[in-house]
């Protein structure tokens, strides 16, 4: 299975870089490169990714990994959910930074 989490991180990335090899890939998104192979299948069946070779050099192709208008509202369905994950993060991790400073400010009061 992949997590919303991969599928938005993977999505993002091809739409800001489609020429992107999957060892670049892999290592952007710290993943082996079996599984990025396996991801990209996955969008590919889906419908959501296509791929296209383009040429490199006389003797070297490539693929880009372009969205399709599939992928493109999946992406922007996984952004809302994403943000909303963030932003849950974000205002846990401030009210432990709250909590933090009013101990210190105890701890610093006793002395």
């Amino acid at each position: 299975m992949i997590s919303d989490d991969l599928r938005f991180r993977l999505l993002r990335l091809l739409e800001e870089n489609p020429s992107l090899s999957q060892r670049q890939i892999a290592a952007e998104l710290g993943l082996s490169l079996g599984r990025v192979n396996y991801v990209l299948r996955a969008l590919i069946e889906k419908g959501q990714i296509k791929a296209r070779n383009f040429r490199v050099s006389r003797n070297k192709l490539r693929y880009a990994y372009l969205l399709t208008p599939g992928g493109i509202e999946e992406k922007a369905r996984l952004t809302s959910g994403f943000l909303q994950r963030k932003l849950a993060e974000h205002e846990a991790l401030q009210s432990e930074i709250e909590a933090l400073q009013r101990e210190i400010k105890r701890m610093d009061a006793s002395k």
